[in-house]
């Protein structure tokens, strides 16, 4: 377990230094699959002063099971993808600038070039508002339960990131480390396609260009890197 909260803590430092969080804005989560737990950041402490020590561990179901401190809020919403993603080992949570604006407008992330191509296999999908009765009810949680509904015919692989309406952005990857960088490639494919949009409010990539530069990098015919 040590192990792992190292690695969460360094994916937490990592989104300070990426730029893509200011403040608590965010965190990070590893999981232990063979073991059920999650290590999380800590509600409301600051990035400077956060130690492995301050990490949180908590089961499947919530509970703490190590830690002095509060784990995040956002804790039910990563909970829920951990036992819909079976594949993925950690997930995170920013509200960087860009992402977010997409998020806010309630629209899903088109795939405008080859750039977002390499990483995410079509556009990052935007979820559905929340109902006033999930708002009042085990929000974070909802939040979690709302992703899933959208990933419902996609990959969790080919996509890994979401845009919760008027919240965030969540990515996930194979660990906390891959995860927060899926949320840099996010916050910067997020940047480039409203510039684009600006330039040109009719710009599209063809599908055939999207899979070429997509399936380049992934899956069981990936030819990129060494």
């Amino acid at each position: 377990m040590l192990r792992l909260k190292q690695q969460v803590l360094a994916a937490n430092l990592e989104l300070v230094r990426a730029g893509l969080v200011i403040y608590t804005w965010g965190n990070v989560s590893g999981i232990d699959r063979e073991r059920g737990l999650v290590v999380i950041k800590p509600s409301g402490v600051p990035y400077d002063k956060l130690t492995a020590e301050d990490l949180v561990v908590v089961d499947l179901q919530g509970n703490v099971v190590e830690g002095r401190l509060k784990p995040s809020s956002d804790t039910p919403t990563h909970l829920e993808l951990y036992k819909a993603f079976p594949s993925i080992g950690g997930v995170a949570h920013t509200h960087s600038s860009c992402a977010t604006s997409w998020a806010q407008a309630g629209l899903d992330l088109p795939c405008l070039g080859t750039t977002h191509a390499d990483y995410f296999h079509g556009s990052v999908p935007c979820t559905e508002d929340l109902s006033a009765a999930e708002l009042a009810s085990d929000y974070e949680r909802q939040t979690g339960l709302a992703i899933v509904r959208r990933f419902a015919g996609l990959n969790p692989e080919y996509t890994p990131g979401v845009l919760v309406r008027s919240h965030g952005p969540f990515t996930w990857g194979k660990d906390a480390g891959e995860a927060v960088y899926h949320s840099a490639v996010l916050e910067e494919v997020a940047k480039t396609a409203a510039l684009t949009l600006q330039l040109n409010p009719e710009a599209a990539c063809d599908q055939a260009l999207i899979d070429r530069h997509f399936f380049r990098k992934h899956g069981p015919k990936a030819t990129y890197g060494q």
